[in-house]
């Protein structure tokens, strides 16, 4: 099954920059010339570019810096995830959800309908449903959503004063030359392709704890616990102890992308509990995926 043309539940936001296009339809296609033009005169025809205030614009409206506009993204023939999400856990301020291997979080690139909080929004109808942290498309486990915007602020809090824990499991190749547990720590930056991070030399950045769960005679069953929360963190960090996480494609080398995607595969790495104090009522909340490696 595929989706055509489906457009994205939520708009994306823009603030206009300072640069030489005279209208909206010029500078669009400089900003994102990975759009062809022709996909943004077609935004323009329905109406899918607009103001703040939800009007439609113009291709030939000016490109005044600092407007800010939103826009629909669409993808043609969108190709669906065949997993399913559950919910674990509901309130009036928290939804916790258990994502699927290859479900990304967020629309991005080629998934717009197929995300987690697609998903989740057309399940529940809450509109204002907004992920609280990320995890890869690759990882499957649990994500933590604020339905309230009014609490969000105090759940967000949660991550960025590193008062959660959060505990992963990865399958990789046994490693009994090295004493565990033991600690990761370098400095992350944007790799090439864009996509990948890459280790490189300065102060550490990134803290990952990772320990022994189970040894088996050809793969080891690690628990990782990311002290940071760099995009890839917990990849890299295996990759460069020299027992990448089975099936990952991206480290310690990025292998060839085949069409279509080989949903037999999973990259061996799953998001298992959450924990930390509820900043609202001072409860403990435990969170744990019900999925196996």
């Amino acid at each position: 099954m595929s989706h055509t043309h489906a457009p994205s539940p939520q708009p994306s936001r823009l603030q206009l920059a300072p640069g030489p296009w005279s209208c909206l339809l010029e500078g669009l296609c400089a900003r994102f010339p990975a759009i062809p033009r022709e996909t943004w005169c077609a935004r323009f025809a329905r109406g899918r570019v607009q103001d703040a205030q939800g009007r439609a614009l113009a291709p030939d409206a000016p490109w005044r810096v600092g407007q800010e506009i939103v826009y629909f993204r669409e993808v043609v023939d969108e190709a669906s995830i065949p997993f399913a999400e559950s919910v674990l856990y509901q309130d009036a301020h928290l939804l916790v959800a258990d994502k699927p291997h290859f479900l990304p979080v967020m629309p991005s690139g080629r998934f717009v309908q197929e995300t987690l909080l697609a998903r989740l929004r057309a399940r529940t109808g809450l509109a204002e449903l907004a992920p609280l942290h990320r995890i890869d498309r690759a990882t499957a486990g649990l994500v933590l959503f604020s339905v309230d915007p009014a609490t969000r602020g105090a759940y967000q809090a949660l991550f960025r004063e590193r008062r959660i824990d959060k505990q992963y499991e990865a399958l990789a190749a046994p490693c009994p030359q090295r004493i565990f547990p033991c600690q990761v720590a370098s400095r992350l930056v944007r790799g090439e392709p864009f996509f990948r991070m890459r280790e490189v030399d300065g102060a550490p950045n990134s803290l990952t704890r990772v320990a022994v769960l189970e040894r088996g005679p050809d793969l080891w069953r690690y628990a990782l616990e990311p002290v940071t929360g760099r995009k890839h963190q917990l990849r890299v960090h295996m990759a460069s102890l020299g027992i990448p996480i089975q099936h990952d494609p991206l480290y310690p080398v990025l292998q060839p992308q085949h069409a279509p995607e080989d949903f037999s595969r999973p990259v061996k790495l799953l998001a298992r509990s959450l924990a930390f104090r509820d900043p609202l009522c001072g409860a403990l909340r435990q969170f744990q995926s019900r999925q196996a490696l």
